[in-house]
């Protein structure tokens, strides 16, 4: 072989590449493959760093070095993310399925699956990590939690539960600026019983109204006709607040509400005020005090010389008949049936014994055996419906029942300003009901002993303190009035005929 050939590019290649393969048949110039996933963290670190060696020795351009810094940026922001949501205690995750073990392990990077041997180095299998238990904090010691409050039990009768308003006032805390003085102190006597009985709560809230009345001004801007109805309005909400009204005050508020509705606008103020406080002693006069005196001396007719009247609680009506038939000479004997929790028949039993009547004093839990020597029977009334029942104080109804049993005639006494159009038949739909603790405490002997046991908040107890019943129509003989005798069916035309409706 000549020299020529030896020499020759073609021989030099040879030669380098029998250079390049060493004595175990390994071509040098390949690069190692990649080592699978059970191979050593040591080879993986080892073609890591030979990798990085043979890229730092490869030549590559400025647009290749910019678009790898910003992936090694993007590396590190993911990273830093990674690391501030990764939570404090190692939570396993749940295990994956064989096959998609296999997927992960075959895509993983030879760096990811060196990074994931080292880690494998580090702590004990995964498996040893999800069969621990997750570690649960002790709970902080607390404080008890208190024990639920008990519901309050109701005292309200459910049958009677629609007439259970706002409690009663008893103080003048709370009242508005614009009541009057007078106003705020009649209240307070109706709502304690002191002023007592429908003609002496109606006559009582009128003169309180001359009062208001003339100690009115209308303000700048308005007119006398409609503000002067506001103002009596404030008067009249606080009345009710302390006890609900009677339909004898009623009627006469809705009569002077429409004359002063009929006042006219250019009337001078003092000239209307004294016109109002006028007809208002008119009012008085002729609907109250003259009607009970046409009352008394109608219904002192019907008693004779030796009857025994009866008659139940007190009526200012029945009172004044009863001295009216004393004065003319008549010898008769009363007797008076009484209830709790007011006794007003005691008060009436008490004038006509200071009067020099012969009287007898019963309640109503007695009375059977009275009624039986009884000839008449007088009853006063709170109101009369137009379907002729008789509204009064609760015990009426039973004391007209037992009259009635026993043949003996029962006469209503009653003004026409206490007519009125409505119609109920019974008295839970249209009733009154006080305060309980007034019904009595049993047990004690005075009110201050009582107060203290609270005997009314015991539980699976409930009181009732109705003020009025209804009697029926049939029960009644005669209604006398100051327009006559008539029978309870008449009593809607007397109502028209006193209203001029």
């Amino acid at each position: 072989m000549s020299s020529d050939t030896l020499n020759s590019p073609s021989a030099d290649a040879h030669k380098g590449n029998q250079e390049k393969i060493d004595n175990n048949g390994v071509d040098k110039t390949q690069k190692p493959q990649e080592s699978s996933t059970s191979s050593a963290a040591a080879n993986g670190i080892k073609g890591s760093v030979k990798q990085r060696a043979d890229e730092k020795s490869e030549k590559t351009s400025g647009a290749e070095l910019k678009k790898r810094a910003k992936a090694e940026k993007a590396a590190k922001r993911a990273q830093a993310k990674e690391g501030q949501h990764k939570p404090l205690q190692d939570v396993p995750q749940p295990r994956e399925s064989k096959d998609q073990a296999g997927k992960s392990l075959t895509n993983q990077s030879p760096q990811s699956s060196s990074a994931s041997n080292l880690q494998h180095k580090r702590r004990a299998s995964s498996s040893a990590n999800a069969q621990r238990p997750l570690q649960l904090r002790s709970a902080q010691h607390q404080p008890p939690a208190p024990a639920p409050e008990l519901k309050k039990e109701s005292k309200k009768v459910a049958m009677f539960s629609h007439l259970y308003g706002t409690p009663r006032r008893t103080t003048v805390a709370g009242a508005g600026k614009d009541v009057h003085p007078s106003v705020l102190a009649l209240g307070l006597q109706m709502s304690n019983y002191v002023v007592c009985g429908s003609n002496a709560r109606c006559v009582s809230t009128l003169l309180v109204f001359k009062r208001v009345i003339d100690a009115y001004t209308t303000p700048p801007g308005t007119s006398l006709p409609r503000h002067l109805i506001v103002h009596l309005s404030a008067q009249i909400d606080y009345l009710v607040s302390c006890r609900p009204l009677s339909v004898s005050m009623g009627n006469a508020i809705r009569w002077l509400k429409l004359l002063i509705s009929r006042i006219d606008p250019d009337t001078p103020e003092s000239k209307a005020k004294a016109e109002l406080c006028s007809a208002i002693d008119n009012f008085i006069r002729e609907r109250i005090t003259a009607a009970g005196q046409a009352i008394a001396s109608s219904a002192c007719s019907k008693i004779q010389d030796g009857d025994v009247i009866l008659t139940f609680a007190k009526s200012s009506t029945v009172e004044r008949t009863l001295l009216e038939a004393h004065r003319q000479g008549k010898s008769f004997r009363v007797i008076v049936v009484d209830s709790a929790p007011l006794h007003e028949g005691a008060n009436l039993a008490r004038s006509l014994i200071s009067s020099g009547l012969q009287v007898q004093y019963t309640l109503t839990y007695t009375f059977s055996h009275m009624v039986q020597g009884a000839t008449k029977v007088l009853l006063g009334a709170h109101a009369m419906m137009s379907n002729g029942r008789l509204y009064s104080r609760v015990g009426t109804a039973l004391v007209a029942m037992m009259a009635k049993e026993a043949d003996i005639p029962v006469i209503v006494l009653c003004e026409s300003v206490k007519f009125t159009d409505k119609v109920t038949l019974d008295s839970i739909a249209i009733n009154e009901v006080a305060p309980s603790e007034e019904l009595g405490y049993p047990g004690t002997e005075t009110h201050e002993e009582a107060s203290a046991e609270k005997w009314q908040d015991s539980p699976n107890f409930q009181a009732l303190n109705l003020m009025y019943d209804l009697t029926p129509e049939e029960y009644i003989h005669m209604v006398i009035t100051e327009y006559g005798s008539l029978p309870p069916s008449s009593v809607p035309v007397v109502h028209r005929l006193s209203t001029n409706t």
